[in-house]
């Protein structure tokens, strides 16, 4: 069985101006009322698809991402560097949610991973 696609991100210099643009666009509700001002995309599809985020980059280059779920960030970003990918940050904790690291393929698409075993918030 593959990994499923579970989350996906759109970034950019203007959070608000790309919230209110994926918001009219395609009737997305947008809550981006967290400390991070991080858009938390519910798209209102029954169902449906899945869920994501509108905000900004740490850099305020623009960037559109998908996440993949694994069980072993570690493994996997082993696996991309042996097939030609590489790892661009080091992989991360957001305390209570996820573990996550991003990867470019072989030719430079940046790909997100997540493992749901991320340690308990302290």
């Amino acid at each position: 069985m593959g990994q499923p696609v579970v989350h996906f991100e759109v970034l950019g210099k203007d959070d608000g101006k790309l919230q209110d643009f994926y918001t009219r666009l395609f009737d997305w509700k947008i809550d981006a009322t967290n400390s991070m001002g991080y858009g938390i995309v519910d798209t209102q599809a029954d169902g449906k698809g899945i869920g994501g985020g509108v905000g900004c980059s740490p850099d305020g280059s623009s960037m559109v991402t998908f996440y993949v779920e694994v069980d072993d960030l570690s493994a996997y970003l082993k696996k991309a560097e042996g097939l030609g990918g590489k790892t661009i940050p080091p992989p991360m904790d957001i305390p209570g949610m996820v573990s996550l690291a991003l990867l470019a393929d072989p030719e430079g698409h940046v790909v997100g991973i997540v493992s749901s075993t991320a340690p308990p918030a302290q």
